[in-house]
């Protein structure tokens, strides 16, 4: 798993993108370069073409709502919004939950596609911290009152 994860900087590039006045195609890239995980494996499908095609035409908004789709499937776009001056964006695993109850991610920048990205890094970097085995476990609390007592009767 780490070499999957080898070039992601989750501080850095987040940084990166807070201080960016506007997407630019070498800033895409690189986040392409450091941040994707799946699309390198993918070779050139329809996919990872659609996108290409989206940079090239500098459609950032549009080209990050498909790099979240190729790389976090399992996520969605909650809620977009724009706001003195921001745009606000969160990803949800469970869209269909209650605002309360979600556990959504959230960035807001001034450029639309900076807004997505940098959620987009944010789960990027969740997904590091937590390793999720195929299995899970579960190891019980021990109890402070429990003493292993020996019962055999050696007489």
């Amino acid at each position: 798993m780490i070499a999957d994860l080898r070039h992601l900087d989750p501080p850095s590039l987040s940084q990166r993108l807070r201080t960016a006045p506007a997407m630019t195609r070498p800033l895409m890239l690189d986040i392409i370069d450091n941040a994707c995980r799946r699309f390198p494996s993918l070779g050139q499908s329809e996919r990872t073409a659609r996108l290409m095609r989206l940079i090239a035409a500098e459609a950032w908004a549009d080209a990050a709502l498909a790099l979240m789709e190729l790389e976090l499937p399992m996520w969605q776009v909650r809620r977009i919004a724009y706001d003195e001056g921001e745009w606000h964006c969160a990803l949800s695993r469970e869209r269909e939950l209650p605002d309360w109850l979600d556990a959504a991610v959230e960035s807001r920048h001034a450029d639309l596609a900076l807004a997505l990205l940098s959620a987009f890094i944010e789960v990027q970097a969740l997904a590091m911290e937590v390793s999720r085995p195929s299995v899970p476990t579960v190891r019980p609390a021990p109890d402070p009152f429990y003493e292993p007592i020996g019962c055999e009767n050696f007489s």
